[in-house]
């Protein structure tokens, strides 16, 4: 009777646990992005960071526009090729995100480039 109940409670605990999708009671916030398309939305980041350096915008906000890139950065998940070579520029855009906060936004845009470099450079890893 001992191991018959313990069954039951087995069972019970196995269907309770099975009955409740994930998949239904996840967040709405994630969205997930294509590769190419994340990739098109860095480039897009990037360029909207670089026209802020050209026009003299001050360094804090080239700073958030650069972790706007950074941060969609992080959205492109294809293989471990392009992570490797995706972490890669998330170095740089960290880098430039340093230098624009200490106001050398030369040094800033360099770092985009070469972060614009990379990321490209990630549409033949696709």
């Amino acid at each position: 009777m001992k191991i018959l109940k313990s069954a039951a409670i087995a069972f019970s605990l196995t269907v309770a646990m099975g009955s409740f999708s994930t998949a239904a009671l996840a967040e709405d916030g994630r969205t997930t992005f294509k590769p190419i398309d994340a990739i098109k939305g860095v480039l897009d980041r990037i360029t909207t960071a670089e026209t802020a350096i050209n026009n003299g915008v001050d360094g804090a906000e080239v700073a958030v526009l650069i972790k706007s890139a950074a941060d969609y950065a992080k959205e492109i998940n294809a293989n471990d090729k392009v992570a490797r070579e995706n972490s890669k520029a998330l170095i740089h855009f960290k880098a430039a995100i340093t230098s624009a906060k200490a106001a050398n936004l030369q040094e800033s845009k360099e770092h985009l480039a070469k972060a614009r470099a990379v990321v490209e450079s990630l549409k033949k890893l696709i």
